[in-house]
């Protein structure tokens, strides 16, 4: 066994942790996080709220675990999209240039992910070796 076995599932804890760290402390600044919301322009700011935290918090720990990593990665590359265009699109500001090319950075590794699966590490990996509940119907 060798050591590249291990980096899908560093890059893939490298990319959810931030993620899902991000899912949680929204869950402690609800106010703060719908008047950023509010403030972007976006509507249903509650609504927004509930679909980042559940998409960040809940993108992340799937991603980490390797879980259906393919459509998680993919899901996880649209918001970060979404996200830099929603809410750092004022290129006038170094400071929101430097954070929609992190987005769309962050996006060109979860489409990494996206194509050539979650590795060797993984719930996906298991699923597919017959490891865990692995029916046809349940095959990523």
């Amino acid at each position: 066994m060798t050591i590249i076995r291990y980096l899908p599932f560093a890059g893939r804890l490298m990319i959810g942790l931030p993620f899902a760290m991000s899912g949680l402390s929204k869950l402690g600044a609800y106010s703060a996080t719908t008047g950023m919301i509010n403030a972007a322009g976006l509507p249903f700011p509650p609504l927004a709220f509930a679909v980042a935290v559940a998409v960040e918090l809940g993108g992340g720990l799937l991603l980490i675990a390797g879980y259906r990593a393919r459509y998680v990665a993919a899901a996880l590359a649209l918001f970060s999209l979404a996200a830099a265009v929603s809410f750092h699109n004022n290129f006038a500001d170094q400071n929101q240039m430097i954070h929609f090319l992190k987005n769309v950075m962050m996006a060109g590794g979860l489409l990494q992910i996206a194509a050539f699966g979650a590795g060797a590490l993984s719930i996906d990996n298991r699923r597919k070796a017959g490891g865990i509940g692995s029916s046809p119907a349940m095959a990523a």
